[in-house]
This record gives structure tokens, sequence and C-alpha cells, in this order.
């Protein structure tokens, strides 16, 4: 029962947190989106799409952690392990797909795969400055 107890809390703490990330990169995908769509689209599509992507990039990134056996910071040897970058890249395809598939623009038709692949990149990339500047200092 206790770890029935404890698989059932540490879901709904995934869920929590993954749609509490979920926020920064919905917005950055709505400016992208309304950038290189020219039209707009609906925002709660895009937080919908990158909750998605949250969720199964937390629990692809925690399955490869908990494989490597890394479970408390430093996480050096995670992002230099080439199993990572491997996941992280599925995790990108994921995105790509959830943006794709999930958000509709304001006329009804879907977003171009193109603007789905920039707007990925780029919450990539801001991901990846934050967490270089926070690992440096």
């Amino acid at each position: 029962m206790t770890g029935l107890l404890a698989l059932l809390s540490s879901v709904i703490w995934w869920v929590l947190y993954s749609s509490v990330g979920a926020i920064v990169p919905a917005l950055i995908v709505w400016i992208v989106l309304r950038w290189s769509e020219r039209v707009p689209v609906v925002f709660n599509r895009a937080y919908l799409a990158c909750l998605v992507w949250c969720l199964f990039a937390i629990l692809i990134s925690a399955g490869v952690a908990a494989h490597l056996g890394i479970w408390h910071p430093p996480l050096e040897p995670l992002l230099a392990s080439g199993l990572f970058r491997v996941s992280l890249a599925v995790s990108m395809l994921v995105g790509v797909f959830a943006l794709w598939r999930l958000i509709p623009r304001i006329d009804a038709r879907r977003i171009r795969l193109t603007s789905a692949c920039m707007a990925v990149a780029v919450v990539m990339a801001v991901g990846f400055g934050v967490l270089t500047t926070l690992a440096s200092n």
C-alpha cells in the first residue's frame, strides 16, 4: 500500500511540475508561431502541446538519469552522456510532432511543420542558454 501511495504521489508531482514548467515554453512557442505563421495561433493549444512535450521530456530524462545512476547534482556526467543527448533529440522530435498536430492557427488550418521545428529550436536554445548560465555560476 505504501508503494502504491508513493507511486501515486510521484505521478501527481510529475504532472504538477510539468504543468508549471510548460508555461514558459508555451509563451515562447506562441510568440514564435505568431511571428512565423503571420496568423494568430491559439494559446491554450500551444500550452497543451507544450504540456505533452514537457511530460514526455521529464519522463525520458528521468529514465536516462535513473539508468545512469545520477540522482543528485552535479549533473555534468548526465549532460556529457551520449544516451542523454539521444533522449534530447527524441524529445525534440516529440515536441515538433506535438506542436504540429495539436496547435491550429486561428483560421483552423494546421501550422507548418517548419514553424513547429523553429519553435522547438527556439525553446531548446533558450533552455540551453539558461542552463549554461545557471551551471557556470
